[in-house]
């Protein structure tokens, strides 16, 4: 018989799932993630029942079928960052959590504990997850208590507390906080508040610290006056860096090669070359000579600043002083050269280069290849790109868009048409960019045997051709004469059924800008008559040709098809069709089209709200009330038009007398908005407004009343039928 197998010995219990053993300043301490308290969230452990899984039922693409992502609860999530602080740590951002405010109860649970240290209280400030009016309410407290004092390491995290809750103003006073309470304030107290402000970009608070050091007797190590002045440079504020600078001198601290390449950067950007000049002449005396790497550095910011000049300066100032430029250097200038118009000044930068034996980057001669195709010296970007072949490289997509663009402007199609092929052959994946000016070199010379060979080409290749067309047009028509060579083009394409409603589209809006609206009603209806499915540009157009052609009411019935299929028009097919019902006096309609478009287009005209502030001022029935709303308009750039008149007569006929609307046609006429003819006309439509008006509320009292049916009997023609 075997003997029994003694029992394992328990594992000593400890801190998170035993008791502890109790001391001097901590109570006895159960098991739980806080001391004496509940704190388990149930929701972590609990799971909802789930229905056995039926594949049969199964769908993908069901919300019902899928579990929800495990989001954490916000307490769950408190309780993860809680665990790396210690237990009185614990114990109060827990009451925080449990309170959420500042009460005696509060209070209460701190005065539990029998004392709190500085680092007790660093580490309670470092918590992130505390609200920030608790900790400071904390922060006071504890410098009440018997026997304690803030140290530096506290104060420093109530500084850093107090910037993270975005409260710096509060966080700048932590000097004066520390002077209170017999602690005089250190560089390194100055030191996290100029860094705070530095990476949140406030120059003038940095200025601003920077002042209140000097106040308190604290000199700067050179380390902080650069951090002071490169704060204030890169935030925009140069006369205070400069202003920092003779402090600096003035204290007799010795400057280092960041301290001057922190002002000639700052210099450089405000294009003060002069001064630059001179920081670098006493660089060279009380230190070294700046190196390539310095150079580059201010040749770069002169270059973000657009001060090509500036930086072909400090190129030069660079050679005086014997330093090679290196790849960095030399890719820079010269691309930023070819950029600013400059490529033979960037091609002799090249071929010294090319004589340095240096590697060229791809980039450099993309950058020249460009700017000689922008510049028309096509054969000079030829004979970079076979310079480019034999150093080894190949060509890229955008080296030889630039090609084939310079070459069809050269009117040497053929040519580029071989170089798509090459792009082709070299597996580039040819772009809309990449055939686009051969499509209009082909449609220029009326090649269009050719152009049906390319497009049957780009769809073989995968393009998007329909899609390419759109944009096709779209350019060609900008062009001089482009509107009649996208028509002859478009007419050839019939056939072809390459077409598409962007399309038709394009050229409508092309000859509405030409005043050819007859035209482009044609090209309409022709879509109409079509397989293809109109837009809400389609019918937006349609609606101005109908306008301008004088036949406003078709205009009404295409925006109300438009309407009907849920579509919105354009800002011009409502603006032009609201001037259309005023010119016709159909002003009820004009006004009810103008709250529409207001209600359907997310920012409507300026002139359409003006409208809508003149019915109502109207109220009024004040003429001098009514010209405020019009003087402000011209305060707001936009001047007193059609709409703007319309909308005096109706809001005066609906809301207020002939007299006052005639006063404001008077006062604007005199104010140079209407011309005379322009009065007498909007008089006239005054007067038939009024009678619509007037027998409009005649006819809705006699059927309120009841009367129409005795009316018509008697034979009054006057009543609708």
């Amino acid at each position: 018989m075997k003997p029994p197998v003694p029992p394992a010995p328990l594992s000593k219990p400890y801190f998170f799932y035993g008791h502890r053993k109790p001391s001097q300043n901590r109570p006895t301490v159960r098991g739980g993630l806080f001391s004496n308290r509940q704190t388990l969230n149930p929701k972590r452990f609990s799971r909802p029942s789930e229905e056995p899984f039926d594949l049969q039922k199964w769908d993908p693409e069901d919300k019902a079928n899928q579990r929800p992502p495990y989001v954490k609860d916000p307490s769950e999530r408190f309780f993860i960052l809680a665990k790396n602080l210690s237990p009185i740590a614990r114990y109060i951002v827990d009451a925080f959590r449990k309170h959420k405010q500042w009460s005696p109860e509060l209070v209460a649970e701190l005065n539990r504990l029998r004392r709190v240290t500085p680092k007790l209280v660093t580490e309670v400030l470092k918590f992130p997850n505390v609200d920030p009016r608790l900790s400071s309410k904390f922060f006071n407290w504890a410098g009440k208590q018997k026997g304690y004092r803030h140290d530096f390491a506290c104060y420093n995290a109530f500084a850093y507390f107090l910037n993270r809750a975005n409260h710096f103003r509060a966080a700048d006073q932590v000097p004066e906080l520390m002077h209170m309470q017999g602690k005089p304030p250190t560089e390194k107290q100055f030191e996290i508040l100029i860094r705070m402000h530095a990476d949140a970009k406030r120059g003038l608070r940095v200025h601003y610290v920077y002042e209140k050091m000097k106040k308190f007797g604290v000199k700067p190590r050179v380390f902080l006056y650069n951090r002071i002045m490169d704060a204030l440079v890169k935030t925009g504020h140069l006369d205070l860096a400069m202003s920092v600078y003779n402090d600096f001198k003035d204290d007799g601290l010795v400057e280092e090669n960041m301290t001057y390449m922190i002002l000639v950067k700052g210099l450089c950007k405000a294009g003060r070359m002069e001064e630059v000049f001179n920081l670098l002449d006493k660089m060279r005396k009380n230190l070294s000579k700046p190196d390539v790497f310095a150079y580059t550095a201010m040749v770069k910011v002169l270059i973000s600043e657009g001060n090509l000049d500036g930086s072909l300066m400090v190129w030069e100032e660079m050679l005086t002083d014997r330093i090679i430029p290196d790849v960095m250097a030399y890719t820079t200038l010269v691309m930023a050269l070819c950029t600013g118009n400059r490529v033979d000044k960037g091609y002799e930068l090249f071929k010294e280069m090319k004589e340095r034996k240096y590697l060229i980057d791809r980039a450099v001669y993309g950058s020249l290849v460009e700017a000689y195709v922008v510049d028309e010296r096509v054969g000079l970007a030829c004979g970079l790109l076979k310079d480019l072949l034999e150093s080894g490289y190949r060509a890229d997509l955008p080296i030889y868009n630039s090609l084939i663009k310079g070459l069809c402007t050269a009117k040497k199609v053929d040519r580029a048409y071989k170089l798509f092929h090459v792009t082709v052959r070299e597996d580039l994946q040819p772009e809309f960019d990449t055939v686009n000016p051969i499509l209009v070199s082909y449609a220029e010379s009326k090649r269009m045997k050719e152009f049906c060979k390319l497009l049957e080409q780009m769809q073989k290749l995968g393009l998007s051709v329909t899609e390419d067309l759109a944009r096709f047009f779209s350019g060609l028509v900008e062009r001089e004469d482009g509107v009649v060579v996208a028509l002859e083009v478009f007419e050839h394409l019939k056939t072809k059924k390459y077409l598409s409603v962007p399309v038709y589209n394009t050229l409508m809006e092309a000859l509405l800008k030409n005043g050819e609206e007859k035209k482009a009603l044609a090209l309409f209806h022709e879509l109409n008559e079509l397989d293809l499915v109109p837009d809400s540009s389609t019918y937006s157009n349609a609606v101005l040709c109908f306008v301008g052609v004088g036949d406003v009411k078709e205009a009404c019935v295409w925006y109300n098809r438009t309407v009907e299929m849920l579509l919105v028009p354009s800002l011009a097919a409502y603006s032009s069709l609201v001037e259309g019902l005023s010119k016709m006096g159909e002003l009820d309609a004009a006004m009810m089209l103008v709250r529409d478009c207001l209600a359907n287009v997310e920012s409507g005209p300026l002139e359409f709200k003006y409208t809508l502030t003149i019915i109502h001022v109207c109220k009024s029935n004040d003429a001098t009330k009514v010209m405020e709303v019009v003087n402000e308009m011209v305060e707001q750039s936009c001047p007193p038009n059609a709409v703007t008149c319309t909308a005096i007569i109706y809001g005066m006929c609906k809301h207020g007398t002939m007299e006052e609307a005639r006063k404001v046609f008077s006062i604007m006429r005199d104010s140079k908005f209407l011309s005379e003819a322009d009065v007498i006309a909007y008089d006239e439509m005054l007067g038939d407004h009024m009678k619509k008006t007037t027998a409009g509320l005649l006819l809705s009292g006699i059927r309120f009343f009841g009367l129409e049916s005795k009316l018509k009997a008697k034979g009054c023609s006057f009543l609708p039928s």
